[in-house]
């Protein structure tokens, strides 16, 4: 099935978001992190307010993944220094496995090609082994380790993650 993927524009589309995160990580990060940090990582990034923010201000784009007319999950990138920070990367439980993650990299990666970017990044939790596994199926590789504070007692303990983009038949 073709994916749509959709730029997050509206107040009732940023709500879908924080909609998707709230359930996506209370269901996928229970048993990597805490439900109390899981709730405050929601609060301070993923809720209505924090969203529109980071569209507004910091310069995000969010986009919406659709099959047909259900919102089946979410990304979230911005250019920095000629590279594709992509900074939110998650689908819905029930539709995992199909393919959808293939989809939406190939999106990503005609996003670098159309801006000239010549690499996607991330920071992915460092016990999330099922995301590393992914990613590094779609070719990217670790490249550092990066522990930051989020504040109020929490830290986020990451691999930063990197993939070379090709551009035409050449890598840049």
């Amino acid at each position: 099935m073709s994916l749509m993927f959709t730029r997050v524009e509206t107040v009732e589309e940023t709500a879908e978001v924080a909609r998707l995160a709230a359930e996506i990580w209370r269901e996928y990060y229970v048993s990597i992190i805490t439900m109390e940090q899981i709730d405050y990582m929601i609060g301070r990034f993923q809720s209505v307010q924090a969203i529109t923010e980071q569209i507004h201000q910091q310069g995000y784009g969010y986009y919406l993944v659709h099959n047909r007319d259900s919102a089946v999950g979410y990304f979230s990138a911005r250019q920095e220094e000629g590279k594709l920070f992509l900074s939110k990367f998650y689908i819905g439980k029930e539709y995992r496995g199909r393919g959808y993650a293939s989809q939406a990299m190939g999106f990503l990666e005609q996003l670098c090609q159309d801006h000239s970017l010549s690499h996607i990044w991330l920071t992915v939790n460092r016990h999330n082994s099922s995301s590393i596994a992914v990613y590094e199926k779609k070719g990217f590789r670790t490249v550092r380790e990066q522990v930051s504070d989020i504040g109020n007692g929490f830290v986020m303990d990451d691999f930063v993650m990197e993939k070379e983009i090709l551009i035409g038949a050449e890598t840049i």
